[in-house]
């Protein structure tokens, strides 16, 4: 699902990738709601409401959100920079320590924050941390996936859904249709993943409230399981098999 990468990745690795980790972006997107009344996996209409408080002239909330960015921002740097710091000696584990940065955010907002807004600092620390997580997420896939996935927020998505679905009305050829139904498929794999994930994610914060993060933790933490088994499974075979040869 991760180790594998550029030409080594399949259908079934970035299909994988991104039900799991859409599932999470979505758990996450509405605790923030839910939690901080903020959105936390896009930056899109932090922007736009930066814009809306310059205007009226509330520079203390304008500055705020613009912090917003910058910390998605430099969760994607910094998840980018380990990232290409460990695959110098070891790429097939490149991916594990940006992972579990976001599994070690999400617990520990889950842990010690509480239902607040963005006018209390703690409310505004937890909105940060979850930009940060989700900056780290979408890099990270991004990378992975050769920017074929991503997982945190749907614009993107919609309109390369949007763009396929009309050229199904003109790419005849079946090499040009299997392509078409394949990335279609994967893209409506990822928005339903992600709406199943709002969902089940809201419904669990009526128990869990900003706990329900540790939902979207243990499912980052079962995919790095779910890799490592599937690995060291491979590397017993490979074992196995060259003793045969012997």
């Amino acid at each position: 699902m991760f180790r594998h990468q550029g030409k080594n990745r399949t259908f079934i690795h970035n299909l994988r990738l991104a039900t799991l980790l859409s599932f999470v972006a979505g758990t996450v997107n509405i605790t923030g709601v839910l939690a901080v009344n903020t959105l936390t996996t896009n930056v899109t209409g932090h922007f736009a409401f930066f814009a809306e408080e310059v205007i009226k002239q509330n520079y203390t909330a304008a500055i705020t959100f613009f912090i917003f960015t910058l910390f998605f921002l430099a969760g994607a740097f910094i998840s980018n920079f380990i990232a290409e710091s460990v695959a110098i000696k070891r790429p097939d584990l490149s991916h594990v320590i940006p992972i579990s940065l976001e599994i070690l955010i999400l617990l520990l907002v889950g842990f010690f924050g509480v239902q607040s807004d963005l006018s209390t600092l703690s409310g505004k620390w937890i909105a940060f941390s979850m930009l940060f997580s989700m900056g780290v997420q979408n890099s990270m896939v991004t990378q992975i996936s050769k920017s074929v996935v991503r997982t945190t927020h749907l614009t993107g998505l919609f309109t390369d859904l949007g763009i396929e679905l009309s050229q199904l009305f003109f790419y005849k050829k079946v090499n040009e249709r299997k392509r078409l139904n394949a990335s279609i498929y994967l893209r409506l794999s990822i928005i339903v993943f992600f709406f199943i994930g709002c969902i089940s994610g809201g419904f669990l914060y009526t128990f869990l409230e900003i706990k329900t993060l540790f939902v979207a933790a243990f499912f980052l933490l079962l995919a790095l399981m779910y890799d490592y088994v599937r690995l060291q499974f491979f590397v017993l075979k490979r074992k196995k098999f060259t003793r045969v040869l012997k």
